[in-house]
């Protein structure tokens, strides 16, 4: 997360996003040449802000774009230079933190402008904010890898060709931006929650930025009733942090968990948030749709209590008002969950051909799992296997393997 302050620090500068990822890794260089040496500084993340600045001021003289700008930022940027590097840090830290100027919300709504299409937007907010590989943006989307790689290319080129400004836009323009911002930000948080790749099963970093831009969001636009879903969703899930790991790294699935560790505060501001949501008239929204699933979980003391026949309702009203494969699967298991796994099964089954879902890890997930329930074991264990190989994530592999090897009747 901090590359993508430093990113939107920079792009302030030069507005241009492309230019100031640039610098942002130039300024990542530096530091592998320089600290090896001279040592890590303090603060390396204002250490490498202060040299991507140097870099921007440099890049803004050299091409002799704004003259007076480069003038005005220099003599700023020298100010700074005189100060000790503790005041100099606190002021970087202090600008981060400011909540209407805050730089990384201004790169959300310059990535997520207009100008781009839903789906570039949403994969550059994810590279340069929430600092994803195009490989983990494409897991995230279902798409390949080589699509979201020229997503993001032509949309540095097309915000720099429309001189896009990088600012949060005015009031009445926030609205027709707030979709694609709210995506950007719940995908940003999906990946935070599960993610798709490497060595551990969450990042919970990402989570927390996640939740920090929702909230700032939130209090922009405090009539929007889909925000607040957006929140409520993102808080009651994140509650769930630190039962979802056990003391090795490994996952703990939902059932499975000691609700004793939820977090009972975020809980208690998730359920706040979606009755604002509800009684701004939201209630059926996307977000507060999912936030209201997410409270049937934080409601139930046990896994026994969960009102799960709730739950499939709720997604059948997801369903018809956003549908998708991958609601259509969340809704399979709560309809097995509800009404018994061969109710589920029968709409897993019929997910099977979408090609979507084509090497999605979670439907033989699920069908596995559906299948075990139903004492199909042998064809339970292949679908985890089959799971377990699509998966790039080091920990799920490990618990979908070992799923496989219980399947075994010895």
């Amino acid at each position: 997360m901090e590359s993508a302050k430093i990113i939107a620090t920079v792009a302030r500068m030069v507005r241009d996003v492309g230019l100031a990822e640039e610098l942002a890794q130039d300024a990542l260089v530096s530091a592998l040449e320089q600290w090896p040496d001279a040592g890590v500084p303090d603060n390396p993340a204002a250490w490498l802000t202060a040299v991507a600045k140097r870099r921007a001021l440099d890049r803004l003289r050299h091409l002799q774009l704004a003259e007076h700008k480069a003038g005005e930022i220099g003599r700023e940027l020298d100010a700074r230079h005189e100060m000790a590097q503790a005041d100099f840090a606190d002021a970087v830290d202090a600008a981060l933190d400011d909540d209407i100027g805050d730089d990384l919300l201004r790169l959300v709504f310059t990535a997520c402008h207009p100008v781009l299409s839903t789906e570039a937007r949403v994969a550059l907010t994810l590279r340069v904010m929430g600092g994803l590989t195009t490989d983990e943006i494409a897991r995230a989307f279902l798409v390949p890898e080589a699509t979201v790689a020229q997503r993001i290319v032509r949309a540095k080129r097309t915000l720099a060709e429309a001189r896009v400004p990088f600012e949060v836009p005015r009031r009445h323009e926030l609205e027709a931006r707030l979709a694609s911002v709210l995506e950007v930000i719940y995908l940003v948080f999906n990946e935070g929650y599960s993610a798709t790749a490497g060595d551990d099963w969450m990042r919970p970093a990402l989570c927390d930025e996640a939740l920090r831009l929702g909230r700032i969001v939130a209090e922009l636009v405090p009539k929007e009733a889909e925000v607040h879903g957006l929140v409520a969703l993102m808080e009651i899930q994140a509650s769930r942090t630190a039962a979802r790991v056990g003391a090795s790294g490994e996952p703990v699935l939902l059932l499975e968990q000691n609700r004793a560790r939820w977090d009972q505060l975020l809980i208690r501001r998730g359920l706040a948030a979606l009755a604002r949501a509800e009684s701004l008239g939201g209630a059926l929204g996307p977000y507060a749709l999912q936030a209201a699933i997410a409270a049937c979980h934080g409601r139930a003391r046990t896994a026994d209590e969960t009102d799960w026949a709730r739950i499939a309702a709720l997604y059948d009203a997801l369903a018809g008002l956003a549908p998708s494969p991958i609601v259509e699967l969340n809704r399979a298991v709560a309809l097995s969950m509800a009404f018994g796994p061969a109710a589920g099964l029968e709409v897993v089954d019929s997910l099977t051909d979408e090609p979507a879902l084509k090497g999605y890890h979670l439907l033989p997930t699920v069908r596995g799992d559906l299948l075990f329930k139903l004492g199909r074991r042998d064809e339970a264990r292949k679908e985890f296997d089959r799971a377990a190989s699509l998966t790039r994530n080091t920990r799920e592999r490990a618990l979908l393997l070992a799923r496989a090897r219980a399947c075994i009747v010895e």
